[in-house]
C-alpha cells in the first residue's frame, strides 16, 4: 500500500490536514487572480489560466516528489509562449483565437514529451547548466517584458506590434488616445495590491481588488463607457481532447517553443524544488519531479490550456502560510474548479485593466534588483552575464533569450575549465602550503616548482597547461630540478590530454627535470596507466600528501630527471 501513496505525501500526517487545506484555500486566493492575469500574457482566453490550476496541478500532485512546489501557468512560460506564437508569421492567427488555442494546445502536449524523453534520457542534471546569475537576469528580463507589455493595457490604448523597441515607441506615441476611467482601474488594481502587501501581507490585496473593483464595473456599466472587460467566460468543466483544428505540420511550426518552454520548465522547477527542499531539510528526486511535469504538460494540453511550470512565486505563498504537502496543492485545485463550475459568471465585467494591473506588479516582482546588486557586487563577470541574458530576453525574444541562457551559461562552464586559478605552492618555516598565483619567474623554493592546477585537463586547456609548465620551467631563477604536480584539483584526462601530456614529460626529461605526482585519486591513476603515463612516473615520486612531497625534495643533492618514454 506504501507504494500507492504519491511521493509527495508519503509520511503524512493526519495533524498537518489543517494547515494544508487553509494554505491551499490561501494559495487560491492568490493564484486565481494571478493565473487569469498569466492567461492574459500567453494570448489565451482567462479561463484557460484557471485550467491549468485543475488537472496539470493535480497530475503533478499525484506523481512528482516535491512536497511544495506549486505547478501552473506561469509568466516566464506564458511570455515564451506568446512570443513564439506571435513570431509564427501565420495570416490571421491571432491570440484568443481557435487556432492560437490549439496550438498552445500543441506547445504543452509536446512540453510533455521533451521533458518525458529528458526524464528517460536522465538529462535532469541539465538544469545545473543554468547559473544563478542566468536565471536572475533571465527572469529580470521576463520581468521587463512582462511589465512593458501591460502598459497599453493599462492606458486603454491600442498594443502595438513588432519588437521591444517598436512596441514601446507605439505606446508611447499614442499617449494622446489615454482611457481615463482605464487608467484609473489598472491605478486602484496596483494600489489596493501594493497597500495590503504593505499593511496586510498575509491577506490577498489582489483577490480584494477584483471582487471589489468587478463589482465597481458593474455598477456603474463600465464596459458602456469605453473600458474594455473580460466579457462572457465559457465555464464549465476543461474540455478534455486532442486540441482542435490542428494539422500534422503545426508540430514542426511550435516544436521550437516548446523546446524552450522544456528548458525552462526544467531549469526553473528544479531550481525551486531544491531551494525548498533544502530550507526545509527534505529530500527532492528531479528525475521523478520531470515525470509530473511531463504528464502535468500533458494534461494542459489535453484539457484545453497550456504550458504549465513549477512556480518559485506561488511555492513562496504556499511556504509562507505554512503548507506541508501537495495537499494543499490538491485543495486549491479543488476551489479552482468551484470557480470554473459556478461561479465563472460572475467574471465578465472584470476590467481588462485590472488583470493589467495584476500583470504589471508580478513583472515587476521578477526584476531582481536586489539580486542584480549582490552580483554587481561579488561578481563583476558574471553581472555581465545577467545583463546580456535579461536584455536579449527583453530585446530580442524571450525564445531566444532562453537559447542565450544555456549557451551562456555552457560558455561560462568551459571557460571555467578552460582558464582555472592555478598556483605554485610553498611552505611556511611552521609548514602550512602558501599559493601564489602561478606566473614565470617564480618558484616553490630554489630548483623546485610545485604546480597545482585547478581544472580536469582536456583538449581544449591542456595547451595552455602544457605552455604554463614551460614558461615556470624556463624563466625559474634557480635551474629546476623537481617539478611537482599537485593533483588534487585535477579529476580526469581526457585522450588528447594524455597525447600532450607525454609530449610534457618528454621536454621535462630533456631539461633534466624529475617530474613528482602529488594526490592523485583512484581515477586519476588508472586514467595514466590506460595512457601509459603511470609507467613513466617512479613510485618513489608519488605522494599522496603534499607535504610528504615537498620535504622529500632533495636540496643540495643532483638533480634527478623523469622516466624515459617509452619506445615508439
Amino acid at each position: 500500500m506504501a507504494n500507492l501513496v504519491p511521493a509527495s505525501m508519503r509520511g503524512y500526517r493526519r495533524a498537518w490536514l489543517g494547515r494544508d487545506v487553509l494554505a491551499g484555500v490561501a494559495l487560491a486566493a492568490v493564484a486565481i487572480p494571478e493565473v487569469m492575469g498569466y492567461s492574459s500574457i500567453a494570448g489565451m482566453p482567462v479561463v484557460t489560466g484557471l485550467y491549468t490550476l485543475i488537472l496539470p496541478a493535480v497530475t503533478f500532485a499525484l506523481l512528482g516528489s516535491s512536497k511544495l512546489l506549486v505547478v501552473g501557468a506561469d509568466s516566464a512560460t506564458a511570455a515564451i509562449l506568446f512570443a513564439g506564437l506571435l513570431d509564427l508569421g501565420i495570416v490571421g492567427l491571432a491570440p484568443g483565437s481557435p487556432k492560437w488555442v490549439g496550438l498552445a494546445g500543441l506547445t504543452a502536449l509536446l512540453s510533455g514529451v521533451i521533458l518525458a524523453a529528458a526524464r528517460l534520457l536522465r538529462l535532469g542534471f541539465l538544469a545545473d547548466f543554468l547559473s544563478a546569475a542566468v536565471l536572475i537576469g533571465f527572469l529580470t528580463g521576463v520581468g521587463i517584458q512582462v511589465a512593458t507589455a501591460q502598459i497599453p493595457e493599462l492606458l486603454g490604448i491600442p498594443s502595438g506590434r513588432g519588437n521591444w523597441f517598436q512596441r514601446q515607441w507605439s505606446w508611447l506615441t499614442h499617449l494622446d488616445q489615454v482611457s481615463w476611467r482605464t487608467v484609473a482601474y489598472g491605478a486602484a488594481t496596483i494600489v489596493i495590491i501594493l497597500v495590503f502587501k504593505r499593511f496586510l501581507p498575509r491577506f490577498p490585496g489582489s483577490v480584494v481588488a477584483v471582487v471589489a473593483l468587478i463589482a465597481v464595473a458593474a455598477a456603474t456599466g463600465a464596459s458602456g463607457h469605453g473600458v474594455a472587460v473580460v466579457g462572457a467566460v465559457q465555464g464549465g468543466f476543461p474540455p478534455l481532447g486532442m486540441p482542435s483544428g490542428l494539422t500534422p505540420g503545426d508540430v514542426s511550426l511550435v516544436f521550437s517553443v516548446a523546446l524552450s518552454c522544456s528548458v525552462l520548465i526544467l531549469a526553473q522547477s528544479a531550481a525551486t524544488a531544491h531551494a525548498f527542499a533544502t530550507r526545509h531539510g527534505d529530500d527532492v528526486d528531479i528525475d521523478r519531479d520531470l515525470v509530473g511535469l511531463s504528464v502535468a504538460n500533458l494534461a494542459a494540453g489535453l484539457s484545453g490550456t497550456f504550458v504549465v511550470n513549477g512556480s518559485p512565486t506561488k511555492t513562496e505563498i504556499l511556504d509562507q502560510q505554512r503548507g506541508r504537502t501537495q495537499v494543499a496543492n490538491l485543495t486549491t485545485a479543488s476551489i479552482t474548479l468551484l470557480v470554473v463550475l459556478v461561479l465563472s459568471s460572475l467574471l465578465a465585467d472584470m476590467p481588462l485593466a485590472v488583470l493589467a494591473g495584476i500583470v504589471f506588479l508580478v513583472g515587476l516582482d521578477l526584476v531582481d534588483v536586489r539580486g542584480l546588486r549582490r552580483i554587481y557586487v561579488r561578481r563583476r563577470n558574471e553581472f555581465v552575464v545577467a545583463a546580456v541574458t535579461a536584455f536579449a530576453v527583453f530585446g530580442i525574444g524571450v525564445e531566444q533569450g532562453v537559447l542565450l541562457a544555456v549557451a551562456i551559461s555552457l560558455f561560462e562552464v568551459v571557460r571555467r575549465e578552460y582558464r582555472p586559478r592555478d598556483f605554485v605552492v610553498g611552505v611556511t618555516e611552521q609548514g602550512e602550503p602558501t599559493y601564489r598565483a602561478a606566473e614565470p619567474g617564480i618558484e616553490s623554493a630554489p630548483g623546485l616548482i610545485v604546480f597545482r592546477f585547478n581544472a580536469e585537463l582536456f583538449y581544449a586547456n591542456v595547451g595552455r597547461f602544457a605552455d604554463q609548465v614551460r614558461a615556470l620551467v624556463d624563466d625559474a631563477p634557480d635551474p629546476v630540478r623537481w617539478l611537482v604536480l599537485d593533483a588534487a584539483g585535477i579529476a580526469d584526462i581526457d585522450y588528447s590530454a594524455g597525447v600532450r601530456l607525454h609530449s610534457l614529460l618528454d621536454f621535462l626529461t630533456t631539461r633534466r627535470v624529475c617530474f613528482v605526482l602529488a594526490r592523485p585519486d583512484t581515477a586519476l591513476v588508472e586514467t595514466l596507466k590506460v595512457y601509459e603515463l603511470w609507467q613513466r612516473i617512479p613510485p618513489e615520486h608519488v605522494f599522496g600528501n603534499l607535504i610528504d612531497a615537498i620535504r622529500a625534495y632533495p636540496a643540495g643533492g643532483p638533480p634527478a630527471a623523469t622516466g624515459e618514454p617509452p619506445a615508439g
